[in-house]
């Protein structure tokens, strides 16, 4: 059994969460790495360092520039015969082009893996992520999304061989442009830290102060639905059930409550502090630390603490 793994990347740059997923889907068979875009032959060198990776195959063509669910899906399919798994890690591009896939393929795709049982046996939440599924394939060929937040990431100092493939589709839609926000903070779904905030701020400006502490532990920013929703902060911040689903070692939750759809995209969290006034929040209830306080005098002195 082979595995091809479509590997994220953005502006040049490896994603962090390919090395996750390339550990998972080392325990399914030899990995092979897809890099699909164009000018990606420095991604690829990046790629070809992670361990278990036997080959990095390389795509480079304009109709991938800005990854097109409908171009990744096609390239995929022309590249799936000998492979037993394709795997994508469970974020923008793979949750848009699996599916495409899977219709391609007619077959179905096991969505949101979280642990591997074996070749064709996989758990996936369910509910919200209040039950876990175990998912048992009996196909011919498994198409999978994995949530990078849920394994460990491969090591470095591979040098594995890296091989052009045919890169030659169409491009369907027409890109028109792309919003960015600019942050040197770490990558929120693959952070070890993570700093949030409710709707409690009030406006933006405030809001501020979230990042003012995550600047100090060098930590990701999150943010509720409610927070992004009332302009205080960018949806790629949005961590919960319709955003993010992260897996922090340290998980700061700031004038959050705790609404069910929070709490689904946080569950991987091996350590989580709650700052609120209300002592009865549900994220007060579940936190490993609860401090109840006023967060604009408790944010600012432990902003204060740690810079001392």
């Amino acid at each position: 059994m082979a595995v091809l793994v479509l590997a994220e990347h953005d502006l040049g740059v490896l994603s962090a969460a390919t090395a996750r997923i390339v550990a998972a889907a080392e325990t399914l068979g030899p990995v092979d790495l897809l890099v699909a875009g164009q000018g990606v032959s420095a991604v690829a060198a990046e790629a070809a360092k992670l361990a278990g990776v036997e080959k990095v195959l390389i795509a480079d063509n304009a109709a991938l520039a800005n990854q097109s669910a409908e171009a990744v899906a096609a390239l995929l399919a022309r590249l799936a015969e000998p492979y037993s798994h394709i795997v994508a890690a469970a974020a923008a591009t793979g949750r848009d082009a699996i599916p495409r896939l899977a219709a391609r393929l007619d077959l179905m795709p096991v969505t949101d893996v979280v642990a591997i049982h074996g070749p064709t046996r996989f758990d996936r939440p369910i509910y919200a992520g209040n039950a876990i599924e175990t998912v048992s394939s009996g196909q011919s060929k498994q198409l999978l999304t994995i949530r990078a937040s849920a394994f460990r990431p491969a090591a470095a100092g591979n040098d594995a061989p890296i091989h052009p493939v045919d890169a030659d589709v169409a491009a369907v839609a027409r890109f028109l442009a792309a919003h960015r926000t600019e942050s040197d903070l770490p990558e929120l779904s693959t952070a070890q830290i993570v700093v949030a905030g409710g709707v409690s701020f009030g406006s933006a400006e405030k809001f501020a102060l979230v990042s003012d502490l995550a600047k100090v532990l060098g930590a990701a920013v999150g943010a509720t639905r409610a927070a992004v929703d009332a302009g205080y902060a960018p949806n790629d911040w949005q961590v919960g059930q319709t955003g993010k689903i992260i897996a922090p070692d340290l998980y700061i939750a700031i004038g959050i409550s705790g609404a069910l759809q929070h709490l689904a995209g946080i569950q991987g969290a091996k350590k989580i502090i709650a700052i609120n006034k209300d002592p009865e929040a549900p994220l007060m209830k579940i936190a490993d630390i609860a401090l109840v306080g006023d967060l604009f005098e408790v944010v600012p002195q432990l902003i204060a603490g740690l810079k001392r």
